[in-house]
Parts: structure tokens; C-alpha cells; sequence
């Protein structure tokens, strides 16, 4: 009991230096952030522009555009996550500290989120503005991070493998997008039925899915994380 008590503030003192670490590389460089910032303002604007949707289909199209820069927007963070690790073959030596395994996960698995949700700042107001979308509803929010952590529990597990493939910004989104379509699908429906002030009733059944979707993930990563590191 002691033991675990004692475990516990040491692995959020190392979650908290992962966070920090990579804080601190992407306030030096930049260049993540802005690439994520540019590439999902940039589909946003496409989209707009080349559906010209009806107000009749814009709930239900909309929520589609916006899950599709969300995804897509989280991959290109995914693969960059050990990015400074790899870069600078330190992969092996962060996985060899004294420090308990899913720390590292947790701690990269934080730092994705953060990212993505800063992009989310700057381009859910400007998708709501070209969309004419009820965006900011607290239900929808709810919708919006509970997806974007579901797709970044398993992403961030499967990053951690294919650190060290040779075509890893292929193979990541190979074997991701199939494991996160249930986060995906029930994402897309529960945003659709938001967006257009559906009752709850019609919301429920895919919010419930994407909740539980998250809790799966969530125990696959924490009895996982090891042995697919080891392998």
C-alpha cells in the first residue's frame, strides 16, 4: 500500500517533466504548432468553399468537415510525439529510465491532447463563423474532447510502436484508423445530432458509445503500453 501511495506522485512528477519537455521544444521551434494550425484552417476553408452547403445539410456535413480535420489534424500530431525522442535516439533511453512505463504514455499521450486542443482554439471559431454552426454548445464541447482523447488513447499506443518503422507516418495511420473508427463513427453522429438541436434522446446512444469507447481505450493502453513497447 505504501509502496503504490509512494509510486503514485512520482509518476505524475514524471508525466508532468514529459509535458514540460515538450512544451518547452514546441514554444523553441514553433514548427508543429503552426503546421497543425495552417494545414486544419486550411481544410476547414477548402471544405466551406468547395460544398457550399445548404442550410437544410450544413449540421450534418458540417460535423463530418469538423471530425475530418480533428483526425486528421491529431495524426499529424500522433507522429511527431516521439518525434525529439527518436530524432535524437534517446527513444531506448527514455523507455530504460527507473521510471514506471506508462508515465511515458500518459505523459506523451498529454502532450498530444494539448496540442490538438490548442488548434482547436483557433479553428473551431473560424469553422463556426464560415459553417453558421452552434459550435460552442457545452454538449458539443463534450463531444469534441471526449472524441479527440478517444483517438489519441489508442494513437498515442500505437505511435509508440511504430517509432521505429522506416514508413511510420504511413503505417501509423494504417493501423490507427481502423482501431479508432468506433471513437470516429460515434463522434461524427453524436456532433450531427448536436449541431442540429437534436433531443437528448437522439444524442445518447452515440455520446454513451464514445464514452465507452474512451474507457476501452483507456484499459487497452494501461495493460497494453508495455509489451508493445518490448516488442
Amino acid at each position: 500500500m505504501r509502496a503504490a501511495m509512494a509510486r503514485k506522485p512520482r509518476m505524475l512528477r514524471v508525466i508532468g517533466a514529459l509535458l514540460w519537455k515538450d512544451l518547452l521544444s514546441e514554444l523553441r521551434g514553433r514548427a508543429l504548432l503552426a503546421a497543425l494550425v495552417v494545414f486544419a484552417l486550411l481544410t476547414v476553408v477548402v471544405f466551406n468553399y468547395a460544398l457550399d452547403l445548404e442550410r437544410t445539410v450544413r449540421a450534418s456535413v458540417g460535423a463530418g468537415v469538423l471530425w475530418v480535420t480533428i483526425v486528421f489534424t491529431a495524426t499529424l500530431a500522433l507522429n511527431r510525439v516521439f518525434a525529439a525522442e527518436r530524432e535524437h535516439a534517446l527513444h531506448e533511453g527514455l523507455l530504460l529510465a527507473p521510471v514506471e512505463r506508462l508515465a511515458i504514455y500518459f505523459g506523451k499521450l498529454l502532450s498530444g491532447f494539448l496540442f490538438v486542443l490548442l488548434v482547436a482554439v483557433v479553428v473551431v471559431p473560424v469553422f463556426a463563423l464560415l459553417y453558421d454552426l452552434p459550435v460552442a454548445r457545452p454538449l458539443n464541447l463534450a463531444v469534441l474532447l471526449l472524441g479527440t482523447l478517444g483517438y489519441l488513447l489508442p494513437g498515442t499506443l500505437l505511435a509508440a510502436l511504430a517509432a521505429h518503422a522506416r514508413a511510420r507516418e504511413v503505417l501509423l495511420p494504417v493501423l490507427l484508423f481502423p482501431v479508432a473508427m468506433p471513437v470516429i463513427l460515434s463522434a461524427v453522429r453524436a456532433s450531427q445530432e448536436v449541431l442540429a438541436g437534436s433531443a437528448w434522446v437522439r444524442i445518447a446512444p452515440a455520446f454513451n458509445l464514445l464514452v465507452a469507447s474512451d474507457i476501452i481505450f483507456l484499459a487497452l493502453a494501461v495493460l497494453l503500453f508495455d509489451q508493445l513497447v518490448d516488442a
